[in-house]
C-alpha cells in the first residue's frame, strides 16, 4: 500500500512513522510512505504558501495553488507507477473517477473509526492532506478532497499527527504488516466490541492470579470467556458501541443474564 502525505513538515511524518511495526513494514516494501513538501510547489521566491484571509479575521490561510499543484504531482506519480497514460499536468485537469482518495484532516470531518480504517485499507494509494494555520483555501478542498476526516472533537496545530494516527491504524490491516495477521481480526472493535483482557507470565503477580480458564488448555472455554469479557467491557466502558455490536443469540442470552 502506498501512502502520500502532503504537508509543510515532511520530516515530522517520516520520523513519526519510521519505527516499530510500521517502520519494519516499510523496510520490507509492504508499505510505502511518500512525503510531499507543499512549500516546494509555491511560486513565491520565499516559498510562501499562506496569505491573509479575504473578509478579514485572525490568522493566515494556506493558498490553493501550492496545495493543488502538490496533489497533481502525486497524481502524476501514481499514474506513471500504474502504467497509465493519463496526465494531470494541465491546470484545468478535472478530478476524474480515477483520482485516488484524498483525506483532508479536519475537525469538521467524520470521526475516524475502525470501520473507516478497514475501508481505507482496501485502497492501493491513499493521499493525506495536512492543513495548518486557519485552514486551506476552500477552492483547493473542493477540487481535490474526497474524504474529510477528524480523529476527535478537539483542535490540533496541524494535520500531521492525525495523519500518522490514521496511517498506523490502516497499516495494521494490510496483509503482511503484522507478524500474526490474525491478530488484527481479534482485537478491540471486532464486531464493535472492546477487546478482552490479556495476561502473560507469571501466572501470579503480587497476589493477583491469571483467570483459571486461561490455564485450562480448553480452547472452547477460553474463547467463551474471552467473548464474555468483551461484552462486559463494552457494556461497562463503551455502552454506545452496543447499538452497532454484532451479537449472536448466545451473546444476547449472556447479556440478559448479567443485566438481571
Amino acid at each position: 500500500m502506498n501512502f502520500y502525505v502532503l504537508t509543510l513538515f515532511p520530516e515530522m511524518i517520516r520520523q513519526g512513522l519510521s519505527a516499530s511495526i510500521i517502520g519494519r513494514a516499510m523496510e520490507k516494501g509492504i508499505l510505502q510512505l511518500n512525503t510531499v513538501d507543499i512549500r516546494e510547489f509555491s511560486e513565491n521566491k520565499h516559498n510562501r504558501v499562506d496569505d491573509y484571509p479575504y473578509g478579514g479575521g485572525a490568522g493566515m490561510v494556506m493558498a490553493a495553488g501550492p496545495v493543488v499543484r502538490a496533489f497533481r504531482s502525486v497524481k502524476d506519480q501514481i499514474a506513471v507507477s500504474s502504467g497509465s497514460n493519463e496526465s494531470t499536468v494541465s491546470n484545468e485537469t478535472p478530478v476524474s473517477e480515477k483520482t485516488p482518495r484524498v483525506v483532508y484532516l479536519t475537525p469538521q470531518g467524520k470521526v475516524f473509526n475502525q470501520s473507516m480504517a478497514e475501508d481505507f485499507a482496501k485502497e492501493e494509494n491513499l493521499i493525506f492532506l495536512c492543513g495548518h494555520y486557519e485552514g486551506i483555501d476552500e477552492r483547493a478542498l473542493e477540487m481535490i478532497v474526497t474524504d474529510n476526516v477528524s480523529i476527535g472533537d478537539y483542535v490540533l496545530t496541524g494535520g500531521e499527527l492525525p495523519s500518522m494516527v490514521m496511517i498506523d491504524a490502516i497499516s495494521r490491516l494490510v496483509p503482511g504488516v503484522l507478524n500474526n495477521d490474525t491478530s488484527a481480526e481479534f482485537e478491540t472493535f471486532q464486531d464493535n466490541l472492546l477487546e478482552y483482557p490479556q495476561y502473560t507470565r507469571p501466572d501470579e503477580f503480587e497476589g493477583r492470579k491469571v483467570p483459571e480458564v486461561l490455564l485450562s488448555g480448553h480452547h472452547g472455554k477460553v474463547e467463551e470467556w474471552r467473548r464474555q469479557q468483551s461484552l462486559l467491557r463494552t457494556v461497562k466502558n463503551r455502552p454506545d458501541l452496543m447499538e452497532k455490536a454484532i451479537l449472536s443469540e448466545k451473546d444476547k442470552s449472556y447479556l440478559s443474564k448479567i443485566k438481571q
